[in-house]
Order: C-alpha cells, then structure tokens, then sequence
C-alpha cells in the first residue's frame, strides 16, 4: 500500500493511508511541457496543485525548500473550504474538449474524493485499526534526521502544534457521536492501544524524540543543549495530547460506537459505501452486488486450485485438516524476529533476480527490508510497501510484521514479498516517481485497484517466474490470492448486506491457510476502511484481462518486458485509463509490424 501525498491527511476513509514517508520535495508547480496540454489544462493544474499544497503543510513546505512546522488544517470549515475549490475545478475540468487525456481522468478522480470527503464529512472517523492520525507524529520522527538548527526549531514547533491537530480530530469525532457517525469498536479498541503506547513518562521514552538524537555532531554546544531543551518540553507537551486522546476514547468515545460491523447502519452509509466503492476501483464500473458476486466466483476457483495442490502434496486428511496442520507445524515459522527478516531479504533478492526478464525499464531506486515500528505491530497488517524518496537520496522499505512469529507463516512470505517489494509495489512506485515531464500530482497518485492490482498481479508473476519452490509456498501463494478474493466477499457482506465480522471472517477461516491473527486484524481493517479491499482482486483481474487481450491480438509479436513498461509507464492510473494505454499500445505494436523478408509477396 502506499500513501498519496495529495491527499487531505485526516480524511481516512475514503483516502490511502499515509503510513509511510512524508510528502517529498515538490518540483515546480508545473513540470510538464507546455506543448504536452492545452493552456485550459495548464491552468487547471496549476490551480489543482496549489490547491494540494493548501492540503498538506509539509508538501507545501518543502516546495518552499524549509522543513515543514505545522500539521493539516482537518477543521470542517477548512475540508469543506477545499471542496468548493474542487468544485469550481470540476467545473472547469468538464468544460474541456479532451476529455481522454490521463491527467484529466486522474484529476477528475482526484476533484471526485475532495468533494465526496466534505459531503460525506468522513472526518468523523480518522482512524482504520491500522493508521490514523495518531500515528502520524511518530511516523514523521521516525523519518525525521535533523541537520541543522532551522529544521530542529522546525521540529520543535510541529511537536507544540500537535495539541491543535489532535483537538480538531477529536472536534470532529464528537460530531460524529452526534451525528450518529462512528467507529465499530473493533478499530477503536487497536487505534486505543497504539495511543497508549505513545504515553510515557520521559520525553526520551517517547518516539517523538528520536529525531533529537541526530543533531549534527559539529553543532554549538549551547545551542544543541537549548534544541534539546526545548524538544523535552514539546515532546511532553505532544504526549500530553496522546494521554488526552486515550482518556477520550476510552470513555466517551466507546460508549457511542456503532453495533454493527459495516457502514450500511450509518445515516447515509449505504451511498457512502458505493462511493468508496467507485473511489478504490477507479474506474472499473463495478457495483457492490457485481463484487460480492465475483468474490464468490473466485473463491471456488482458488479453492479448486488450492485442493489440486493438496492432492499433489499427498495429504491424506481433509483441506479443514490441512489449514490446521499448515498454522500449527512448527517448521513454518521463522524462530527470531531476525530470522524472519532475513528469509525476506533472502526472498527479496530472488525476486531482484528475475526483473530484467519482465521488465525493459526498471527504477534506479533501491529498497531495504525493516520491521514494521514495534509501538504499532500488534495491530498492524502483515507487511506493506514505505515508498522512499529519491530526489532526498531515501530508498524504499519494505516492512515486515514480525510481531507474534506464530502467526506469520513461511511459506506465504515469497508471496507477501512480491506483493509488497518486487516486481510489486517498489517497482511501480519507484518508476512512477521518475515520471519526465509530466504534472508532479502525477508522481504521486495512488489509484488503489491499479497500486494494489499490480501489487497482486506481481505474485502471479513471481509464480510464473518460478519464485514459489515448494508446493507448500505455491499453496501460500494459492492463499494470499484466497484473502484477496474472499475481501470482496467479506467486505460487501458487511458494508452492503450487514454481516457481522463472524460472518465475514468465516470466508477467510474455511478456505485459506492465512493465521488466525492475520484473518482477525485484517477484518478489523476492512470494518474501518470500507471499499479498500475490494480493489486488489478487481485491478489484479483487469491487468490480467488486458494481458490476454495482448497476447492474442499480437500472437508470437507478444513481448511480456513491452506490455510490463506500458502498464506501469505512465505511473498509477485509473483502471479505465489503463485500459486505453494499453489498447493504443497493442495498436502501436500492430501498425509497426513489419512483414517477413523470407515470405515472397503475393
């Protein structure tokens, strides 16, 4: 997964989470060509990226070339003062001729979650189980290297704004408790712990303090000493709001969240949740009927597929008694947090390996394997993609969850690597930051059924590639691709038909080998996060759907590197957008076919 910098930060259920790196260092506002797009376009983005820039302090920051010294505005004045921008921007959007362009198909997406955040005031809820805004101080400090006394004073001044943040997400909470608006308990009570763990008694026990610990070593004596100083009483001050926030919701919080699991009980929720639906598939056209039918229809092919295997394997029980002797055999667990790292980094660089197979352009971005922060990792997914930043010489990460070693099996790693890692999320991410000549919103939009398709497909790739060696890894692999298509069940079934997170977990228990930890913290994500998970399995299924099509259209003229670098070429994309590269791409290669010298003419 990975965050869009564009996005307005506290506005989390419709948006990606920004769990990773901070907003790089925009370029000029402009950095396409002005011969690329019209004059109407030009101007139109030049207002959208400004209009970003007013959304997120730090992008806006960095443009300016200083360190960012405040959070965002997430006041109802301010999302709503943002929507009617992106209205009169729609407005000018639509008044154009071209209307095939990318950045008009990606800026209307864009102008489309603006304007539905503010009508849906989703910044009632600001968490998802995973991520919220209380992550996001100590996520920024662990990014944070200070380098100077400017950037340390800057620092210092975030931490003192963290008590304006948090008190206007918790205005908006308690608008949410009126309006009947709410969290179900379940991502409460794993947003709960991880603000607990940010209360502590001495500023250097707190995470918040890290970047302090960086202070160049050549820096004045006097003044480092004051710098620190300060940074006590502003890391006190921000743990303070942490406490403040835990004392809320754990008392009048939870005694106002939701019964049931999906937001169809919400006022509104059923056309909120459509909404989210059309935000995460980006422009795949399917309904929550036609999803949750498809989720259906997957699941009996995967478990087909996956009964094949057990044959294969010589089983002799049940597939109820094979998931069971799968999560509990000791020889599928890594002993140390240490080992299960390393097993990823051995995986990782298998995977590295295979790239110049399938790919002719690949990023010169490098990528590093960490786990996931330990203050966060009892609730947290089992790994995820941290996009790095290569103008600010920062590589990518990837992070694996080696929390409760149990319940992380080996041999659904190769998988979960390819997704996450390569030729996964750090190939498309990192070549979509190396854009030329293209508008900078375009380096960072984050399409999620393009992202987390891709992210899906590269574990088909990595199967085709022979990256799975064992049956058994085959078998994890058969069962990530499970969790993905039985999303689309559980997610509709709860968002749309008003299951219970019994309910929807059932999908996941009786037909994939994935740890009863792993099925339960991901529920509870899907319970906070409507539609997200709805997107893998629909972009992995469309960037399939148009492989096929290329590979019949072009026969032996078919060139597995081409149709890769035209996928990912042009950065994320909505699935509709795609869908047009790819078929002037097949009628490109048809136009350039050259007839066989050896055949005479007729």
């Amino acid at each position: 997964m990975k965050s869009s910098v564009w996005i307005l930060t506290g506005l989390l259920a419709l948006a990606s989470p920004a769990y990773a790196r901070e907003a790089p260092k925009p370029g000029p506002v402009i950095t396409s060509e002005p011969a690329a797009q019209s004059l109407e376009m030009a101007e139109i983005i030049h207002q959208y990226e400004a209009l970003t820039l007013d959304i997120n302090p730090a992008a806006k920051a960095r443009s300016e070339d200083r360190a960012p010294r405040q959070w965002p505005d997430v006041s109802q004045q301010h999302v709503e003062n943002i929507a009617q921008r992106a209205r009169a921007l729609q407005q000018d959007l639509l008044a154009l001729e071209d209307h095939t362009t990318p950045e008009w198909k990606i800026l209307g997406h864009l102008l489309d979650d603006l304007i539905m955040q503010a009508e849906y005031d989703t910044a009632r809820i600001p968490f998802t189980g995973d991520w919220g805004f209380h992550a996001e101080p100590f996520f920024a400090a662990s990014n944070l290297r200070l380098r100077n006394e400017e950037e340390a004073e800057a620092w210092i001044s975030r931490l003192n704004d963290v008590p304006r943040y948090f008190s206007q997400h918790a205005t908006n909470m308690r608008r949410g408790v009126r309006t009947g608006w709410t969290s179900h308990a379940d991502p409460l009570s794993t947003t709960t712990e991880q603000v607990r763990e940010q209360v502590v008694d001495a500023p250097e026990d707190s995470a918040l303090w890290a970047p302090f610990e960086t202070l160049p070593e050549d820096m004045d004596a006097e003044t480092a000493a004051s710098l620190r100083a300060a940074g006590r009483q502003a890391v006190m001050r921000a743990v303070k709001s942490y406490e403040q926030l835990l004392t809320y919701l754990e008392t009048d919080y939870a005694m106002n969240t939701r019964a049931e699991a999906g937001v169809g009980s919400l006022p509104g929720g059923h056309d909120y949740y459509e909404a989210a639906i059309r935000h995460h598939t980006a422009g795949a056209g399917y309904s929550p009927e036609d999803i949750h039918q498809l989720g259906r229809s997957e699941v009996a092919r995967i478990r087909a597929e996956m009964e094949s295997v057990i044959d294969e394997i010589g089983y002799s029980g049940t597939f109820d008694e094979f998931l069971a002797f799968l999560r509990s055999d000791p020889q599928f667990y890594a002993n140390t947090p240490e080992d299960l790292l390393e097993k990823a980094a051995l995986i990782s660089k298998r995977l590295d390996a295979i790239l110049p197979q399938y790919f002719g352009r690949l990023p010169r971005l490098t990528y590093g394997v960490e786990p996931v922060p330990a203050s966060i990792a009892p609730g947290y997914t089992t790994g995820r993609y941290s996009g790095g930043n290569p103008e600010e010489g920062m590589s990518g990460t990837y992070l694996v969850n080696t929390y409760a070693l149990d319940q992380r099996p080996l041999y659904e790693l190769p998988a979960l690597s390819a997704h996450e890692a390569v030729p996964g999320h750090h190939i498309q991410i990192a070549l979509a930051q190396e854009l030329d000549d293209v508008p900078y919103f375009r380096k960072n939009y984050y399409a999620t059924a393009f992202g987390e398709g891709w992210g899906l497909y590269a574990e088909t790739l990595a199967g085709e590639a022979g990256i799975y060696r064992t049956p058994y890894e085959r078998f994890g692999a058969l069962s990530y691709e499970m969790w993905r298509a039985c999303r689309l069940v559980a997610d509709t079934g709860m968002h749309w038909y008003g299951w219970s997170r019994e309910e929807a977990e059932a999908c996941f228990e009786k037909n994939s080998a994935l740890a009863p930890l792993n099925i339960q913290t991901e529920v509870t994500r899907y319970i906070g996060w409507p539609g997200q998970a709805t997107a893998y399995k629909i972009g992995e299924l469309k960037i399939l759907k148009l492989r096929d099509r290329a590979k019949t259209a072009l026969g032996p003229d078919f060139d597995i590197r081409a149709f890769h670098d035209t996928v990912l070429g042009a950065g994320s994309l909505p699935l509709d957008a795609l869908e047009t590269r790819v078929d002037d791409w097949i009628a490109r290669q048809q136009g350039s076919a050259q007839p066989d010298p050896d055949v005479t003419a007729p």
